[in-house]
Order: structure tokens, then C-alpha cells, then sequence
């Protein structure tokens, strides 16, 4: 073929591939439901459609803050810009309420909007699409019957031309692989697939724990790697094994269902309300999720430079040139009488000890600061969780002091580099976020 031939034809493939992409932006129109059905009186249907909501994490993203549950508003962040989450509450002129159960289906499994309109990826329709029709009905249910919320959407603040929603659909030819699961190559237990539609589908883990593209699709070829998560490092799901103690199903399900595991600390950041929904949901279901990220694992045992952690601080010598004086004495005034070995505080739901700690043993120092700066909230009895914000108390050079010496003297993991500018960085972010 000659090169004049070569070109037509690649002309030929691109203008088809574009005509195929413009076709597929533009989808059709599902017809409106003349009022928002009724409230269905099947109980065991609504527990369901919880069960299902509260794995999906639903309430979460689309509840603005002091806002009220579902109306939407809530900004999530992106490499690309701010997505203001939708009113998924039955309000028929600003949520769902004219949505039919097929206009739902569609949007969970494909993306599309009842009127057609293509939704960004930050919904993680890609997940949602691996879902029984069961699980949607029932999800769709549960919605149908929460009391209406007038809440009209804000306007997201996206990078140009990502506004034109049309874009989207080159997206979906790329990366959304429509359908139920694969069936596994290999004989699983019944508990282990149950955990696997949970956690490919409507928990959508690798939606934060798999690092993305530059198009802001999962990297296939990591999954459950790792990501950055408004500004939370969300660690890699498949090196659980490599903790200082390595985690078992018993710690991961303890963890899930409560938010603290008492030998790798509490949850924080966007991981926190994650497991206060799944507290809701059936043991049975979380039990599953932990066997099957369990079977994430590689058989290689725990890095030994993190076995060997110290369960207090100062409980073992300091490497020369890391110990600052100036850590010891902000930490013993701040935060020994929580985390110090003699701390009574320590016997309060099982704290962990902080050379135990995930945030701690860390590569990154990112979760560390962000823990410092911004503490844990209060949980009401779930006390074993709460660390009191120390943005307004400690400048970025003392936050540095104390956690470079909890690093050398809690641990025997390299220090942490640049960890001022660090903090810098981190407390920037923090302020930028919208709200």
C-alpha cells in the first residue's frame, strides 16, 4: 500500500471513529414519570435498597456539607476541575422523582442522565455497571421513598473544553466495559465472589485505591495500587501484608465495620465515612469485601525494617542526625499525653501504638500532615477515633519537628524528605479546597 493509500485510509478509520463517538454523545431521551412514584411498601425491598446505598457510599457524595442527606452540592475535586455532586432525592423538578426505574438503570450502568445528557466519570457509573438488576431496583426503591428535597444543582467549574459534556463519550469508548463481572478463572469460594461483586461493583474500592490516567480513568494494569484522594493518600489494597504487622481478615473486617483496627490505626480522611456506612450493612457482606482484598495479597512476608517497629515512642534509639530536640518537646507537650507509651489514653478502644501506625510507616508523609493539621472528628461514643486539629495551634515548622522525630523514634523507616514544605503543601491544599 502506497503512502497516498495509507493516508486515506487512516483518514477513513479517524472520521468513522469520530462519527462513532458523536453518535455515541448523543443518546435519547427517557420519557419523565408524570409525578414521583410512590413509596413502596415492600420493607424487606427498602432494607435492601440501604444496604445497598450505605456500600455505595451514596449518601456521602452526594450530601453537601451541613447540607441535607442526597440533595447533593458537594464539591468533588479533580485533576480537571470542581464536580458539584446531584439531588438524588424524588424531587421531581431538581432530583430524581421523574426518573423511571429504566432512566436510573441507565445511568448507574451507562452514565446517561434521564434527558439524556452524558455524566462525568467522577460517578462511578464504571463500578455501578457491574451491578444486579436487584440491587438497582432496590437502591432505586430506596431513593423513590426519602422525602423530596428542592435542591437545584450547582454549576461545576471544570478546566475548558471539559465542559461539553460530549467529550465524555470518547471517554466511555476508551474505559467503560459495560456488564456484569467476568467469571473468575479459577474456583472461588461463595464468599469470595460475594466480595468481589461488592468490591468491583457498588463499593467501587479501585475507584480511590487504583491510581489514574492522565484522562482520569484507572490504570488497569495497578488496580487496588494506590491514589491520591482529596489530597488523602488512599493506600495500595494489594501490600496489606507488607504492614509493620501484617493485617489479617479478622483486623480488616474489624477496621471496615468500625473504623479502627488496633494494630494499624483509625480511619481519617475520606475513609472514615466510609466505614461509619458500612457499620450498616449485613457482617456477612463486610466479612466477604475483607476475603476478597485478603486474596489481593502477594505471598511475600512483612518488610522487615517495618516489623521490627516499636510500639512507643522514644522506646528505641534515635538514628543519629534525625532526633530534633525541638520534636521531642512539642510532642511531649502536644500529643504524649494521647500517643506517649504511658499514655492512659492508649487503653481507650484499642488505640493503636504509633509505630504501628499506617500513617506513620507511611512512604509518604502526606496522610501524617493531614491527620496533624486537621485532627479526626469526634464520633460521638466512637471516642478511640478523635485527634483534635493542630492547624491553628503549630506552624509548619513545628508540625515538621514533631512528626520527623515520631517518625525516627517510633519507627525504623527512612525520614521523611523536605517534610517542611511538606506541610506547606498540604496546609495550601487544605485551605484552596471549595466548599
Amino acid at each position: 500500500m502506497n503512502t497516498r493509500n495509507k493516508i486515506a485510509t487512516l483518514l477513513v478509520v479517524a472520521a468513522a471513529a469520530v462519527g462513532a463517538a458523536f453518535a455515541y454523545a448523543w443518546e435519547p431521551a427517557i420519557a419523565a414519570l408524570p409525578a414521583p412514584p410512590p413509596p413502596s411498601g415492600d420493607q424487606a425491598l427498602l432494607v435492601r435498597g440501604s444496604h445497598v446505598a450505605s456500600t455505595g457510599d451514596c449518601m456521602v457524595c452526594h450530601t453537601a456539607a451541613n447540607g441535607k442527606p442526597f440533595a447533593g452540592g458537594l464539591p468533588l475535586n479533580t485533576p480537571f476541575g470542581t464536580i458539584y455532586s446531584t439531588n438524588i432525592t424524588p424531587d421531581a423538578e431538581t432530583g430524581i422523582g421523574s426518573w423511571s426505574l429504566e432512566a436510573f438503570a441507565r445511568a448507574m450502568r451507562a452514565g446517561v442522565s434521564r434527558d439524556g445528557h452524558l455524566l462525568y466519570p467522577a460517578f462511578p457509573y464504571p463500578h455501578f455497571t457491574r451491578m444486579s438488576d436487584e440491587d438497582i431496583g432496590a437502591l432505586y426503591a430506596y431513593l423513590m421513598a426519602r422525602t423530596p428535597v428542592h435542591a437545584p444543582a450547582r454549576a461545576n467549574q471544570l478546566t475548558f473544553p471539559l465542559g461539553f459534556r460530549p467529550l465524555v463519550a470518547g471517554w466511555n469508548l476508551l474505559f467503560l466495559q459495560k456488564g456484569p463481572l467476568p467469571a473468575p478463572g479459577t474456583a472461588q469460594s461463595d464468599e469470595w465472589l460475594r466480595g468481589r461483586y461488592l468490591v468491583e461493583g457498588a463499593a467501587h474500592c479501585a475507584a480511590c485505591h487504583t491510581p489514574m490516567n492522565l484522562l482520569g480513568a484507572e490504570k488497569s494494569s495497578q488496580p487496588f495500587a494506590g491514589n491520591l484522594i482529596d489530597g488523602w493518600e488512599a493506600p495500595p489494597l494489594n501490600a496489606l501484608a507488607g504492614a509493620p504487622r501484617p493485617w489479617t481478615k479478622e483486623q480488616l473486617v474489624s477496621y471496615l465495620r468500625t473504623g479502627l483496627a488496633s494494630e494499624h490505626g483509625a480511619a481519617a480522611g475520606p475513609m472514615l465515612p466510609v466505614t461509619q456506612h458500612l457499620a450498616d450493612v449485613p457482617e456477612s457482606d463486610v466479612r466477604a469485601i475483607a476475603t476478597y482484598i485478603m486474596g489481593l495479597q502477594p505471598a511475600a512476608q512483612a518488610d522487615p525494617a517495618k516489623a521490627t517497629a516499636s510500639t512507643s515512642v522514644a522506646a528505641t534509639a534515635v538514628p543519629a542526625g534525625q532526633r530534633v530536640d525541638a520534636g521531642a518537646a512539642l510532642f511531649n507537650g502536644s500529643c504524649a499525653g494521647c500517643h506517649g507509651g504511658a499514655a492512659p489514653m492508649r487503653t481507650i478502644g484499642d488505640r493503636p501504638a504509633l509505630g504501628l501506625s499506617t500513617a506513620v510507616n507511611a512512604d509518604s508523609a502526606r496522610n501524617a500532615i493531614n491527620l496533624v493539621l486537621g485532627g479526626n472528628p469526634w464520633g460521638g461514643s466512637a471516642s478511640a477515633h478523635y485527634m483534635p486539629p493542630f492547624a491553628d495551634v503549630l506552624s509548619d515548622e513545628q508540625i515538621a519537628e514533631v512528626l520527623r522525630y515520631v517518625r525516627a523514634s517510633a519507627t525504623q523507616r527512612p525520614a521523611w524528605p523536605d517534610l517542611q514544605n511538606e506541610v506547606a503543601k498540604v496546609r495550601k491544599e487544605k485551605e484552596a479546597l471549595p466548599k
